[in-house]
């Protein structure tokens, strides 16, 4: 029987890899003592495994992850109190589809980086779309994509990717408009897509960071929604805080008036404190 229209059939169709398949067979001779049902079984196992393995490359490629690190490979021996348990469900990335937010806080050198593109390579295979990014850079591109007039576009790219790695959090001091592209960020966020942060800073100094209280507290006040919290400490024994509502809890004083905040703040402040309302899973190291 003549095969080579058939593959070439099956190439033209861009079934790649029912078309290696087969080509395998032909140089199989035992592969006869299968029945047509399974030799074409074989082949469209085959070739959904070639599109799940081609469009994991697009995701990981789109994600830029600064790291080629797997979860897989994390190395418990190194003391940094890491929570077997904890990063276990972590890796799961339920997290994810439940649209909660991870926070890797610790110095530098105890592997935060690594460990968040660990989580976004793992949340790449799970199926998710992925971009890593520095703040820094990210702000830099965000302050060119409005000069450009890109800036709309830009943000609604980030709006859709399912995990945003943020990393470098709180590295230097944020201008009146970085911190109000921060609160779009977030806020396009809003129980719709995860967000992981990573920061040598500890969350609870993450307020003065961000400089302006009215604009701190939109990002980052608690709220009255239930929420989970797993803190972990990168150098210390982890432990699971449930803690008062609300997914950072930063505000200094008792309620929102004590912070620049009143029951009458504008209503951009007020649509925007929305942005960390939402249930969220932290991981959390002190300095």
């Amino acid at each position: 029987m003549m095969l080579h229209p058939t593959l070439d059939i099956l190439a033209q169709l861009r079934l790649n890899g029912m078309l290696k398949a087969l080509q395998e067979q032909l140089d199989m001779p035992e592969i006869q003592t299968l029945s047509f049902e399974e030799r074409l079984g074989l082949l469209l196992d085959r070739e959904l495994s070639t599109r799940e393995n081609r469009r994991l490359q697009t995701r990981l490629k789109q994600a830029k992850l600064r790291e080629s690190a797997a979860i897989e490979d994390l190395d418990y021996r190194v003391h940094r109190g890491l929570d077997k348990a904890l990063m276990s469900r972590l890796a799961g990335s339920h997290w994810i589809r439940e649209h909660l937010n991870v926070i890797i806080t610790g110095p530098t050198g105890v592997g935060k980086t690594w460990i968040a593109c660990a989580l976004a390579n793992k949340a790449c295979r799970d199926g998710f779309t992925v971009r890593y990014l520095r703040l820094p850079r990210l702000l830099q591109d965000l302050a060119m994509a409005r000069a450009e007039g890109r800036y709309t576009k830009l943000l609604t790219e980030l709006a859709r990717t399912e995990l945003l790695v943020l990393d470098d959090w709180g590295l230097a001091p944020l201008n009146d408009e970085q911190r109000r592209d921060l609160l779009e960020i977030l806020d396009d966020r809003f129980k719709t897509r995860a967000t992981l942060v990573t920061s040598q800073l500890p969350v609870a100094h993450w307020h003065d960071a961000i400089g302006d209280p009215t604009l701190a507290d939109a990002m980052l006040a608690g709220a009255k929604n239930r929420r989970k919290m797993a803190k972990k400490d990168l150098m210390r024994r982890a432990v699971i805080d449930k803690g008062p509502p609300g997914p950072l809890n930063l505000r200094r004083g008792g309620n929102r008036a004590q912070n620049g905040m009143s029951s009458s703040a504008p209503s951009s402040s007020t649509r925007a404190s929305r942005s960390w309302r939402s249930r969220s899973a932290a991981v959390k190291g002190k300095a």
